[in-house]
């Protein structure tokens, strides 16, 4: 019989955190659902993939240096009648990424282009691309200072590597 201590060990070494952080309480819910060991076993796996895709979004999120969280279900469409919400939804497919097109947002200011490239943005992320934010003045300032110092090849490497860069004006 296997205690209790061994088995956290083996679990952090294989890293199955979420499951080793619950395991007495993922344990006790399976019983309780009156799980089979295959079913059992399907629910540790569910809340551990859960915990690591939620993790990957945090990176992703805290990697693309957002200058706030903004999703699209909190985008006022009525507020701006000319965007069409079908096409900013088929946008949230990302397939545009995967197909290497280009998107631009046009409009005068405060009509929530950041709103959409944010949220458009953190789809992205959820899709499992990398994304990085930037403004237009920082991004020049940064390819700027990089070119003084000898490092602009390092600098555009660094903005060309996200699969998504978004450039603010």
């Amino acid at each position: 019989m296997m205690d209790h201590d061994h088995l956290l060990q083996m679990l952090t070494r294989l890293k199955l955190t979420a499951i080793r952080d619950q395991v007495d309480s993922l344990l006790d819910e399976a019983a309780r659902q009156e799980l089979n060991l295959r079913e059992s076993l399907v629910f540790l796996c569910e809340v551990e993939v859960a915990r690591k895709e939620q993790r990957r979004i945090q990176m992703g999120t805290s990697i693309a240096k957002f200058p706030f969280l903004r999703t699209l279900d909190g985008f006022d469409f009525e507020a701006q009648p000319s965007l069409d919400p079908k096409q900013i939804r088929e946008l949230a497919t990302c397939r545009w990424i995967a197909n290497g097109d280009t998107t631009l947002l046009l409009g005068p200011p405060g009509v929530g282009k950041t709103h959409l490239a944010v949220a458009l943005g953190r789809e992205t992320i959820k899709s499992g691309y990398s994304t990085l934010f930037t403004t237009a003045t920082a991004l020049m300032a940064s390819l700027s200072k990089a070119h003084q110092e000898g490092r602009l090849d390092d600098r555009l490497t660094y903005f060309a590597k996200p699969k998504l860069l978004i450039i603010d004006q």
